[in-house]
């Protein structure tokens, strides 16, 4: 490949190409090419120098989309630009963009170099940084109000500054495990007598030095290892209830204050307290009176954002919200054990569920819960597309799923139902196609198809693998998105589905979320703890494998945080298993970690039997943790053993043939492959044998 930063300046793309729903390469899995995502608008020049993030987008070669044109003069250079990004993506595309209009203000120096985050502070102790500081110096600096800036002659409005001085025995054995990544790292010894706690609130960079004197290399720093090292911590969090308080507990070490915006309404009016939390070690909290059940906050926190090099003030919601006003504006206090909020019967229900006696009896019916029902006409108007059609005894769909339960299906998977990005939750803003003007046009009319484009960011239809809260049930789905409604309504449709002799499995999306940065309203975590809950790349910027903001299991409080919302799910709603979307991109030791947690779980003291909870997803192996870059992960060979499924391509694709980036008439066992021929051409008979005799072997392995 080449360097990008050499290219000419004459090869800045004019505009940044339009943002379409692009499938992720190397993912051999159908949902993730079929799903319909929502990114968000351009915010490159919203803030100087900021890095918003954005899914990777393949290059439209259509006269309308390209960024820019070939011409005779620069051809073969500008032909190496467009396989670059189209093999590296938009995130390097936005890098590059970045340091060209540098460039353009004449600005690109040293300065732009905190713009990275390519050293890591991985223990107290050690900082590791890819550099060469030979016959030269290492300076750690810190700015609590996020003054840093670069010269040749180092970095100015520091508040602090300290010499680092270079280990040659390199990372331990221990930082290489956690940061496999980084193993070939310089390590630099910081001084035992620093205050750490008090520093990691500030804007940090370290600088490299010359033997001369002068500033040769400076960048940020990435804090997950020194953060997992000094604040990991297993205590409360989120809302506490008990009979004369309500307490709140948000674990954010690197802000600097953190204040509760306590409001009467789910949206508008001003809040009737703003109240101050308190630090210990990381964790910020407050006591309030009993009253705020059923009221609604929003954290204020004011900290370093690494994508904007300042201090901002973010607002956000409770990372372990159980309950939102609608859209996700505020959390809701809410307390799931409150008995007005459980259906009849709901605390015997354990004690009816269906029987399952081995995991090897499953067998799921996958269905989207709007897709149910939304055209249903034997379902309440007003039930419709939600949760509480399931409650219907006698509607056409409960009868279908009567029949598919009487016939053996044991499991009912749900897509998506958490709070995700993407569909309006409140109803009356929703979009939809006049269905009069649509019956008059011919069947083979493109109208049809441009009236569904013309609205599809704005209607209710949407898969759902757009996280935002993973702990709430989404709202859309909900008679009333604001209020405790979609907490019974969701209780009601378990309870409901259990009743016809169905389990129910959640799909959960741990592996990424819709947004990050501190402006965006669907960005949550990556407001609380910047740089923390998302995985970044070597350079400091989020990874895009999955779609959009990888989430980064491997750092403890990522972990914890999944594992804490596998448990809420089971417990509050009792759902009978969880499927996970790009398994393969948490690590085996946080799926291990679940699956142990919810097996301890009994009936006698959580009301759920943890041991028939079941497990499974995608084991995929690709991006930036395929083989095990960022620890070992739960891909389908490492996860063998663990008592947890993982989807099986192999026999899909003996069975079916192809796959999903292969050719659709490519033939398999049962689509008649050799023995019915469809005239695709898979080779001569002798080829065909073979095939056919590998596929059966994959589908008799299983």
């Amino acid at each position: 490949m080449f360097d990008v930063l050499s290219l000419p300046s004459s090869l800045l793309p004019p505009s940044r190409p339009p943002l379409t729903p692009a499938k992720p390469r190397y993912i051999p899995t159908d949902p993730l090419l079929r799903r319909r995502l929502h990114p968000q608008p351009d915010l490159f020049l919203s803030r100087p120098f900021s890095f918003p993030s954005s899914p990777k987008q393949p290059l439209h070669c259509s006269s309308s989309s390209m960024p820019f044109q070939l011409s005779s003069s620069s051809s073969s250079s500008q032909v190496l630009l467009l396989l670059f990004f189209l093999y590296f993506g938009f995130s390097t595309y936005e890098t590059y963009r970045h340091i060209q209009l540098a460039r353009k203000l004449k600005t690109y120096n040293l300065q732009d170099n905190l713009l990275y985050s390519r050293a890591f502070w991985v223990s107290k102790s050690i900082i590791a940084w890819n550099v060469d500081v030979v016959d030269g110096s290492c300076y750690l600096y810190a700015s609590k109000v996020a003054a840093l800036s670069v010269t040749d002659d180092g970095i100015q409005g520091h508040d602090v500054k300290i010499k680092l001085e270079e280990d040659c025995s390199g990372l331990p054995q221990n930082v290489i495990e956690k940061f496999p990544h980084i193993r070939d790292y310089r390590a630099f010894k910081v001084p035992p007598a620093l205050d750490v706690k008090n520093l990691l609130k500030c804007q940090l960079a370290v600088a490299a030095f010359n033997s001369h004197g002068k500033c040769s290399n400076a960048t940020g720093l990435q804090l997950p290892g020194i953060l997992d090292e000094l604040f990991s911590y297993d205590g409360p969090l989120g809302a506490l209830y008990s009979g004369e308080s309500v307490s709140l507990y948000l674990w954010a070490p690197t802000a600097q204050a953190v204040h509760a915006h306590i409001y009467k309404d789910p949206v508008g009016g001003g809040p009737l307290e703003i109240i101050p939390l308190e630090e210990t070690n990381g964790v910020w909290s407050t006591k309030g009176p009993k009253s705020w059940e059923g009221c609604y906050y929003v954290y204020e926190v004011s900290v370093y954002h690494p994508s904007t090099l300042q201090i901002e003030k973010c607002y956000a919601n409770d990372p372990y919200a159980r309950g939102l006003s609608s859209d996700g504006r505020r959390t809701l206090f809410v307390n799931l054990d409150t008995n007005g909020l459980k259906p009849e019967g709901w605390d015997e229900l354990a004690d009816k569920k269906p029987d399952i006696d081995s995991f090897s009896d499953i067998s799921i019916y996958e269905l989207h819960i709007r897709d149910f029902s939304a055209n249903d006409n034997t379902v309440y108007p007003e039930f419709r597309g939600g949760y509480l059609a399931f409650t219907l005894e006698d509607s056409a769909g409960v009868l279908h799923l009567k029949k598919l339960s009487n016939a053996g299906i044991t499991h009912v998977h749900l897509l998506p139902t958490f709070q995700f990005a993407g569909v309006d939750d409140e109803k009356e803003n929703w979009k939809h196609v006049d269905s009069k003007i649509m019956e008059k046009l011919s069947p083979d009319s493109d109208e049809q198809q441009m009236q569904i484009t013309a609205i599809q960011n704005d209607d209710a239809y949407n898969w759902g693998y757009n996280p935002v809260l993973w702990g709430v049930p989404k709202g859309s789905y909900a008679s009333d998105p604001n209020g405790p409604c979609r907490i019974i309504e969701f209780r009601k449709m378990i309870q409901a589905l259990n009743h016809i002799g169905l389990c129910v499995v959640l799909d959960v999306v741990y592996n990424h979320l819709h947004a990050s940065g501190p402006v965006d309203k669907d960005s949550v975590l990556d407001k609380i703890v910047p740089g923390y809950y998302l995985r970044r790349n070597t350079d400091g910027f989020i990874e895009n494998s999955t779609c959009v903001n990888n989430t980064a299991s491997e750092h403890y409080m990522v972990g914890r945080l999944i594992v804490d919302d596998l448990l809420s799910w089971a417990m509050n709603y009792k759902v009978d298993g969880f499927r996970f979307d790009l398994m393969g991109h948490i690590m085996k030791r946080t799926m291990v970690k679940a699956k142990d947690a919810l097996c301890r779980l009994t009936k006698e003291r959580d009301g759920v039997d943890g041991s028939r909870i079941y497990l499974y997803g995608e084991g995929w192996d690709f991006g930036e943790v395929a083989k095990n870059g960022r620890g070992i992960n739960a891909s389908q060979f490492n996860i063998c053993g663990t008592g947890i499924g993982s989807f099986n391509d192999r026999i899909r694709d003996a069975m079916l043939g192809g796959s999903p980036f292969g050719h659709p008439l490519q033939q398999g066992f049962i689509t008649g492959l050799l023995l019915e021929p469809n005239g695709h051409d898979h080779g001569t008979k002798a080829v065909e044998k073979e095939m056919l005799a590998s596929a059966k072997d994959h589908i008799q392995v299983k």
